[in-house]
């Protein structure tokens, strides 16, 4: 039998794959492979400058000193909300990539980091009002809608069995727009410069990666708004599921990078230059351990590793809040640097579970094959935006969580302590739904539809 081949066409909006099928493996090897890495690089590309514009205030908020007026409370809420609507938009983004294809909507969602970009440049300085300030953070957020847009993208590109490195890749490249920025905010910082400096860097490049999306990137007709997938996905208690966890793993990821440097300066005392220095490190190793963490789940399995991740994520917090009661800065950095490296590991595993889950749903469900490889790619795709964005607002939680705890008690620790309990409640969640074996050995049974089937999630 002739395997299908890649067929792109010209239409009304750009190029268009006309047919594609991934699981078919002469087809993947003569055709998909090479579309699909390089419509990767590029969704790279743009999804990193979206996650540096969303995370572009936990830079700001360093050069904002006490000529700006603001309170570390006020600090604190300005990234908040900056984290808020990065989630919020995360719902959109996922169902644009099939209104109007992953080529187009890269191009669109990559121009509209402008629009922060450029507010900031004309702002950023004293005498500029709080409440302006928020609404320029807010305007950042639409850069925490380019992982949702991108993750979706992706997922159509790749079979399942290259999903975890694929999609641990795409998230890890984008995640690495935190520490970079961060990084550029050091650099522009220990130069004396001012923060228009750093905002002039970002703007050509965002046109950058908007002009190479619209000449080597591509749509996938096939790919459709399923109002039916999206439905069962929201019904789904994996949905749920999955996105606790998520808050958990990335939540913890973009909530620290949004905070670490701010706790830092107000825990510690650490100037602006001195946290500078540290604040980019924990984002980029956890950045760079994500396709570690898919990788890892494609082999070993991603529930198993989740479970141990978060017994090291427990570890590491009961560290960070000993060396905060101690007050001691080298064991609090070390440890939360520790922390940010397994949120990292964490998500490449989390975010491998779900076309799992959902492949073990369609067997469950009698299907095989293809239409079994089609159910797992409607229901997963249906599903990430939604999770995406739920453990997104995990992020804004951390933060609020920092903001009352420096209020209450004047330090982080007490906000440690509840994220102690909640990864502790993480690993039990993940143990009784994914890996617990009930008496007589047999795999965790739960339903799916009226016809109750049970499915193994072993290896999901």
């Amino acid at each position: 039998m002739t395997a299908p081949s890649s067929s792109i066409a010209p239409r009304k909006g750009g190029r268009w794959i006309e047919q594609w099928d991934p699981e078919d493996e002469t087809f993947w090897k003569e055709t998909g492979e090479k579309v699909a890495h390089r419509n990767l690089f590029f969704s790279v590309l743009s999804e990193h400058i979206g996650f540096s514009i969303w995370t572009l205030w936990s830079v700001m908020v360093l050069f904002m000193g006490p000529e700006y007026g603001l309170t570390p409370a006020d600090k604190f809420f300005i990234i908040s909300m900056a984290t808020l609507v990065g989630a919020i938009v995360r719902v959109p983004y996922t169902f644009a990539v099939a209104r109007f294809g992953g080529r187009n909507w890269t191009i669109v969602s990559a121009s509209m980091l402008l629009i922060p970009t450029i507010a900031a440049f004309i702002v950023m300085e004293p005498g500029t009002s709080f409440g302006t300030f928020l609404v320029c953070a807010m305007l950042a957020g639409v850069g925490g809608g380019n992982f949702a847009s991108s993750m979706t993208n992706i997922n159509s590109f790749f079979p399942l069995r290259k999903k975890g490195w694929a999609l641990g890749l795409n998230a890890g490249g984008g995640n690495i727009g935190v520490p970079v920025v961060q990084l550029v905010g050091l650099a522009v910082i220990g130069a004396s410069a001012g923060p228009r400096v750093l905002l002039g860097i970002y703007i050509p490049l965002i046109v950058v990666a908007a002009v190479l999306g619209a000449m080597y990137m591509d749509n996938i007709t096939s790919v459709k708004n399923d109002t039916g997938a999206a439905k069962e996905a929201v019904k789904d208690p994996h949905t749920w599921i999955m996105s606790f966890l998520y808050i958990g793993t990335f939540g913890s990821f973009i909530g620290y990078s949004f905070a670490f440097g701010l706790v830092l300066q107000t825990q510690f005392g650490r100037t602006p230059l001195e946290s500078a220095y540290v604040t980019f490190i924990g984002p980029l190793l956890g950045s760079l351990i994500r396709p570690v963490g898919g990788w890892l789940a494609d082999k070993y399995g991603g529930a198993k590793i989740t479970l141990w991740n978060f017994v090291g994520m427990g570890a590491a917090t009961a560290v960070i809040v000993a060396a905060s009661m101690e007050e001691s800065l080298a064991l609090f950095t070390t440890a939360f640097i520790v922390l940010f490296v397994l949120t990292g590991l964490g998500n490449g595993s989390t975010y491998k579970m779900i076309p799992g889950i959902f492949q073990a749903k369609a067997t469950a469900l009698g299907l095989t094959g293809e239409e079994a490889a089609s159910y797992g790619r409607r229901l997963s795709g249906a599903s990430m935006g939604l999770i995406g964005a739920v453990g997104a607002v995990g992020g804004l939680g951390i933060n609020l969580a920092f903001r009352q705890s420096f209020l209450s008690v004047g330090s982080g620790t007490g906000a440690f302590v509840g994220f102690l309990a909640f990864y502790a409640v993480c690993f039990g969640v993940t143990w009784a739904v994914y890996l617990r074996r009930p008496a007589g050995g047999a795999s965790p049974a739960v339903t799916a539809s009226e016809a109750k089937p049970q499915l193994s999630y072993a290896e999901v």
